[in-house]
């Protein structure tokens, strides 16, 4: 069977224009990982039902594994990798380290997307905020308390305020 003809694309992602050949029914996804070599995008369901793919698209978390990337061309992406500047963590990215809030790690870099992104919307969500926007990403090992605790820490050290609930 013949693989459709690859077209030029100019993705954004992490900051780098990319000018790529993509098949139009490459995800995504697969130019993350294959083209690209940004592994920090996991793969996981591959039907959008697990959140391990998540990647930013112009400040949203979006599933990778269903967008075809000729689809986001011209868009911004953020993928883990474009989280931490330079060898600085995020504040995201920080606390669920020292929270105890990555385990296997394989949910971890979509988890810590939806966290930046609930954070940027809303600096100082409520438990109940946090666990609706994580809704979305599966996680095998933590139960997610520690997940909710580390997007609360992280809450408290980018807006340097007290939480309350």
């Amino acid at each position: 069977m013949t693989q459709p003809a690859k077209r030029i694309i100019s993705l954004t992602i992490n900051g780098y224009d990319h000018e790529i050949a993509v098949r139009p029914n490459m995800t995504l996804l697969e130019v993350l990982r294959e083209d690209l070599r940004l592994t920090g995008t996991k793969e996981g369901c591959d039907d959008g039902s697990c959140g391990t793919c998540t990647v930013l698209l112009d400040g949203s978390p979006v599933r990778s594994c269903m967008l075809l990337a000729v689809d986001v061309a011209g868009r911004q992406i953020i993928t883990i990798e474009g989280l931490a500047r330079g060898e600085e963590l995020d504040p995201v990215q920080t606390a669920f380290v020292e929270g105890g809030a990555i385990q296997c790690g394989y949910c971890s870099p979509g988890m810590i997307l939806t966290a930046k992104a609930l954070l940027d919307k809303n600096p100082d969500p409520t438990g109940e905020e946090i666990k609706l926007a994580i809704s979305g990403n599966l996680c095998r090992c933590t139960g997610y308390n520690k997940i909710v605790s580390a997007v609360k820490a992280a809450a408290h050290v980018m807006s340097g305020a007290a939480r309350h609930e």
